[in-house]
């Protein structure tokens, strides 16, 4: 009787098993309606032979992600309508926003996931729907939310691949240089063209695409994590600034809140930086009008006397953001774009500018994705 009840008991274990990864493998692709559309906000400047900044602010939310195809379709959507815009030649420099790559680790899931409601339910599907990835990646973790580490760590290897795949062949595909917003990997490096992750500590990282479609340079690391992510990614610690040759001029990236700090822009001039891209993100609609937090835990740069409280958001971007540079800065155009859209309940809320001769050019808080040029 024993013998029976243990064999009753292995098999509906094993059947239980055997449904579970036939439900976790079985990943259909659902119906697709995404607005392709997108508008001129700003446009500065006198088209000329020295190319131009072009930054594409789009709208995104995690359907877009579904698979990188569909995210290809988006995004090459803009870049269309931007060339037929006359927008695109052999200098264009087009800016993307930051984390616009850090959602692909969603891509490839479960209808549940994109139907969840709360960014919480959809990661709890994320690590359902991937046993054994999840568990390697937990084990592994690093950092005060375990967690966290974990979802982003468990596809990382797929997420450069498809990182690289995506916006190298956006690069390639419209002939021009990329900056590729910026993408949560764990050690980053480029190796003889290829973008490959290592096993040490997530880094909020950039990479620059040329017009063949290969990564120029190597990674940019943010070097100041805002606190929302600090237990998570890792500050680059050696403060290295990347600039990198471009058929417009020697470029620069800054991500997010490190375009706050002046002597940022001093290390570009250093390296003789002519143009800044500063790939961003705001979390939390309406937070751009909502009193300034300050550098959230990090110690505010001598050179600047903005407190916490004292301005909004959005005023404090203006302030700090690309017009911060020491004067005498070598750099004579920077772009700041925001990723805009809604995932799961967490909105966002920042609005996209320009910077040329010290002045600033901000595509607005309209709905909808947004093109901003500046012609050099």
């Amino acid at each position: 009787m024993r013998k029976l009840l243990y064999l009753t008991l292995s098999m509906a274990l094993i059947a239980a098993l055997t449904t579970y990864a036939m439900w976790a493998a079985n990943r259909p692709v659902g119906h697709y309606l995404s607005d392709l559309r997108i508008s001129l906000a700003v446009d500065q400047g006198t088209p000329a032979d020295r190319g131009n900044l072009l930054g594409i602010q789009p709208e995104l939310f995690p359907t877009d992600y579904q698979s990188p195809e569909r995210l290809h379709r988006k995004l090459a959507a803009y870049l269309q309508k931007a060339q037929d815009q006359g927008l695109l030649n052999e200098k264009t420099i087009v800016v993307l926003p930051e984390h616009v790559g850090t959602w692909l680790m969603i891509s490839g899931e479960k209808d549940e996931l994109y139907q969840a409601t709360t960014l919480k339910e959809a990661m709890n599907w994320l690590a359902v729907s991937n046993p054994l990835q999840f568990i390697r990646a937990l084990i592994s973790a690093e950092g005060g939310s375990r967690l966290d580490d974990a979802h982003l760590r468990m596809k990382a290897k797929k997420m450069a691949r498809d990182y690289q795949a995506l916006f190298g062949g956006l690069a390639k595909e419209f002939r021009i240089t990329l900056v590729a917003g910026s993408i949560v990997l764990p050690e980053p490096s480029v190796s003889d063209g290829i973008l490959k992750i290592g096993r040490g500590a997530l880094y909020n990282s950039s990479v620059v695409f040329g017009r063949d479609g290969l990564p120029i340079g190597q990674p940019q690391r943010q070097m100041h994590p805002t606190f929302a992510g600090r237990d998570t990614v890792e500050a680059n610690s050696e403060h290295t600034i990347n600039v990198v040759d471009t058929p417009a001029g020697r470029l620069g990236v800054l991500i997010g809140s490190d375009s706050w700090y002046p002597d940022n822009y001093r290390k570009l001039d250093d390296q003789g930086a002519q143009l800044v891209a500063v790939p961003a993100f705001v979390v939390g609609r309406g937070s751009w009008d909502q009193p300034w937090r300050g550098y959230k835990g990090q110690s505010t740069p001598n050179s600047v006397s903005l407190k916490a409280g004292e301005l909004s958001e959005g005023q404090a971007w203006h302030r700090l953001t690309l017009i911060a540079q020491p004067s005498g800065s070598q750099a004579i155009a920077g772009m700041s774009v925001f990723l805009r859209g809604q995932f799961w309940d967490k909105g966002s809320a920042g609005q996209s500018f320009l910077s040329s001769n010290g002045q600033h050019f901000a595509g607005g808080d309209a709905r909808g994705a947004r093109l901003l040029n500046l012609w050099l």
